[in-house]
């Protein structure tokens, strides 16, 4: 066999077996993409994303989207060619696939918890959105999970409503643990408690619940390292009670990223006049219950998505400004926000066309 023709023979070999090895041998590599974006103020699925009812609304337009990003699953496992394809392409980022599912997280652990940040992001939402119409919102603390085979097991229920601890009255979630862990593990501590169903039929009934219980815990130790501290194995949340209906229709979506612009959306469907002036406006970021937005991940694929869709304008958390500058894609104006009130103020000036005075993200944030 000529040289020429050996050498080009086992070059071609070489070639298949590095395309096999990149093909079967996995990597600890997980993808993000751009995900759905859907415009808050209008219709998926067949129906209205903002519904609500007993109180006035008005009209809207434009679009005050919320977006996503698309990961692989927890159980994929990605080859060499994928993760190199990945790195390569400028609308995917390849990340350690622990970043997306760390201390070993089954996709149904991963799923359970973006619905339940997804919720929460919610009810929140609403609460910033009317704090800032300064529509009264009650607010009480809740049990809201409750460790298997932990001490509270059976004695305390989700959506028990807390109202003291050994006869300290309970104001936030954090009161909880401060009151529990003032007790050395095995001690007994009392919880003062309105029962889940009890408060349900309180609300039901526009009332306010007070059939109360005492129930008594006995403390375990906590398996955390360091000093053993007393618990009791749930953990606490906030619950609200709205002086009329609101509800978010939008399935398939997981994690606390859209609770700025479902606030925003709600904002605008109890206000006269349009927030956008008919402008795309897309955006991103967790709210709490006092309207501050806060970090999400995932923003370079959020900002691409958007433009992708039409955005021109992109409501930006102001910890991910600089990450998000760093690659905006042609186009999308970065704003800065850091509450619901910054939001606000830079819709006004994207409608009046003010734009020279928004708050735009740099590289240095």
């Amino acid at each position: 066999m000529p040289r020429r023709t050996a050498t080009m023979l086992a070059s071609t070999l070489m070639l298949i077996a590095l395309l096999c090895a990149g093909v079967l041998i996995p990597v600890p590599y997980a993808e993000m993409s751009p995900g759905p974006t859907v415009n808050t103020l209008g219709d998926h699925g067949g129906e209205p994303v903002l519904q609500i009812a007993g109180h006035k609304t008005y009209p809207t337009d434009g679009h005050l989207n919320m977006t996503t990003v698309r990961v692989t699953s927890a159980d994929f496992r990605m080859n060499l060619v994928q993760a190199v394809y990945g790195w390569l392409a400028h609308d995917s980022k390849i990340v350690p696939h622990d970043t997306l599912y760390p201390d070993g997280k089954t996709e149904e652990q991963s799923t359970q918890e973006n619905a339940e940040e997804f919720s929460q992001s919610q009810e929140s939402a609403k609460v910033a959105a009317l704090k800032e119409l300064k529509v009264p919102v009650k607010s009480w603390v809740i049990v809201s999970t409750v460790i298997k085979d932990s001490p509270a097991q059976g004695r305390l229920h989700a959506g028990d409503v807390i109202k003291s601890v050994d006869g300290t009255a309970v104001k936030q979630p954090s009161d909880v643990a401060k009151l529990v862990t003032r007790h050395k593990p095995g001690q007994k501590v009392v919880f003062t408690v309105v029962p889940a169903k009890e408060q349900a039929a309180a609300e039901k009934a526009h009332k306010d619940a007070t059939k109360t219980q005492d129930v008594t815990i006995t403390t375990t130790s906590s398996e955390d390292t360091g000093t053993k501290r007393a618990i009791v194995g749930i953990s606490a949340g906030t619950d609200h009670t709205f002086p009329f209906t609101i509800d978010i229709k939008l399935a398939d979506v997981g994690g606390p990223s859209a609770g700025l612009m479902f606030a925003l959306g709600i904002y605008d469907k109890l206000t006269p006049g349009s927030l956008t002036g008919g402008r795309f406006v897309a955006g991103t970021g967790t709210i709490d219950d006092s309207g501050a937005v806060g970090p999400i991940g995932g923003i370079d694929m959020k900002t691409v998505g958007a433009r992708d869709k039409g955005a021109r304008y992109f409501l930006t958390p102001a910890d991910n400004c600089a990450a998000a500058a760093e690659d905006t894609p042609d186009g999308l104006t970065l704003v800065k926000v850091k509450t619901i009130h910054d939001a606000l103020t830079a819709l006004k000036d994207i409608r009046t066309g003010d734009t020279a005075a928004l708050p735009k993200c740099t590289t240095k944030g």
